[in-house]
């Protein structure tokens, strides 16, 4: 049985005044703001999340939901608390990195993704050992049917292909990448104040199926 139905517009008014009051004084006194409107609602979403994604993609799913408190300990910002809420969910297998689903509502927009981020070392080499055969050019074609759908996919983060690889090697443009990732971000905040947002967020991951699919 859905439990969630959508954020409450005081949700989108609690980040835009953290953002606006970024203190411990302000967090504190505003904390059960936070619990009501953020925390709370966000971890039944997750769980209603994880049992449509289930749906759509065929597998499990377990959640992420980042923490509202940041590490400041290498950063020059030192605000405390993030004003958006960022969710990840993963697909519960075997694969050192499969390809995660990615909700990100801030105060300015709401971001819906698909894929990878970075892979780690020995996920890269495989990454790169994939990118080298069909699977690459099937990425390079995916790239550009996304980009003319209106989607956002970054740009491959390596100016040169890679050692071991030809420098003019058909799939250059796949192996020049790190990771791969897919993004909606054309949404307003408001998007996740209007009911079925559960419903509403899978139709627009289910259109970036083809990404979770090669990627897998």
């Amino acid at each position: 049985m859905t439990r969630f139905d959508s954020f409450k517009p005081e949700a989108l008014v609690f980040l835009k005044d953290l953002k606006a009051n970024n203190n411990k004084e302000w967090f504190t006194s505003h904390k059960a703001v936070y619990e009501a409107q953020i925390k709370g609602p966000g971890q039944d979403f997750a769980a209603d999340m994880c049992a449509a994604l289930q749906e759509l993609t065929g597998r499990p799913h377990s959640s992420k939901i980042f923490r509202i408190y940041r590490d400041v300990r290498f950063s020059k910002d030192k605000t405390p608390y993030n004003a958006h809420l960022h969710i990840a969910f993963k697909p519960e297998e075997t694969a050192a990195q499969p390809p995660m689903w990615f909700f990100g509502l801030s105060p300015e927009k709401l971001s819906l993704g698909c894929g990878v981020f970075q892979y780690e070392r020995q996920a890269l080499a495989e990454f790169r050992k994939a990118m080298a055969g069909p699977k690459g050019a099937k990425l390079i074609q995916l790239t550009d049917r996304m980009h003319n759908e209106g989607f956002r996919v970054g740009e491959p983060e390596l100016q040169r292909v890679p050692a071991g690889f030809e420098k003019d090697h058909p799939n250059k443009d796949a192996l020049r990448r790190k990771g791969f990732s897919v993004w909606n971000d054309t949404q307003t905040p408001g998007f996740a104040t209007e009911p079925k947002l559960v419903a509403r967020t899978i139709a627009v991951f289910s259109q970036l199926m083809p990404v979770f699919r090669l990627l897998t």
